[in-house]
Formats: structure tokens, sequence, C-alpha cells
């Protein structure tokens, strides 16, 4: 699973116009499900994300995590994050997982966040959103599975 991680003021994705999430302060999380990713994957990529300390303590270091300061997060499902530009000019789609498994493994993901107590808004899968954002920093993170220390 890959994730680009957006520390934000406020954010929010609309469908077709209407408004169908919103957060305030806290993480924008775009998702993408790779094709060899593994089930567990879920549960490891949203306990790393929600200890991940990026928000400013009273000295100004980025020693706070998302349940520390009360942020909020909206999931965002983004299969494009495999996309492979390397050949041609039309990026390949093939690395991502198929949407069925992907709805499945995203989902894992956001309520894997919720188990651990953060507050998770929802994008909409397999739907053309609009993803409004204000960037706080900007900090922005990629996180990978395959990048990710094996569990001891």
């Amino acid at each position: 699973m890959r994730v680009v991680l957006q520390r934000v003021g406020r954010a929010a994705v609309r469908v077709g116009g209407r408004p169908v999430a919103e957060i305030g302060p806290g993480f924008l999380l775009l998702v993408g499900v790779g094709s060899g990713d593994a089930e567990g994957e879920a549960e490891r990529l949203a306990h790393k994300v929600f200890h991940l300390r990026v928000f400013e303590d009273e000295d100004g270091k980025m020693n706070r995590s998302l349940t520390e300061v009360g942020g909020e997060v909206l999931v965002v499902p983004q299969f494009t994050l495999y996309g492979d530009w390397r050949k041609g000019r039309r990026p390949s789609w093939i690395g991502a997982a198929p949407p069925e498994v992907a709805a499945e493994r995203v989902e894992r993901f956001a309520a894997a966040l919720e188990s651990l107590g953060a507050r998770v808004a929802r994008g909409s899968f397999r739907e053309h959103m609009e993803v409004e954002l204000v960037n706080d920093g900007p900090v922005t993170l990629v996180l990978d599975t395959a990048e990710l220390p094996a569990e001891r």
C-alpha cells in the first residue's frame, strides 16, 4: 500500500459538486493499493500513520502525533499512486490492485485508524472526486508498506 500524507488545516471531498467528506486540522491521506499487497498491510500502515509525530510542540519541533493534537483524517482512495510512467506517454495501471480488492483494503485501513482512536472521514471509491485542501507547513510524506520494516 502507498499513502501520500499531507498535514492539512482542512480538507474536503466533493463528488458531482456535492460534499462527501470534510475535516478540520489533521491528515489528508491519498491511499493506493498495489496488486501484490498482503492482507495485514492496512493495519500496519494505519498504526504507522496514527503514531507519526509531525505536529509541532510548544517549541516548534515536530513532536506531536495526530491524537495529541486532536486531529482528524480524510482517507481518499487513489489507484493512480500505482501508475507506471516509465514507458511511453500514458501510464500503466497494472500495478494497482483490482477495484474490488482495493475498496476492501482502503476500508480496512480507514477502519484500523478508527480503531486506534482517529476520527476518519472517507472519500468515495470509483468516483471522480474534487479534493480540496489547505496544506499546513507544508508537510507531505510518502509512505509505502514495501519500505516498512518487518514486524517483530
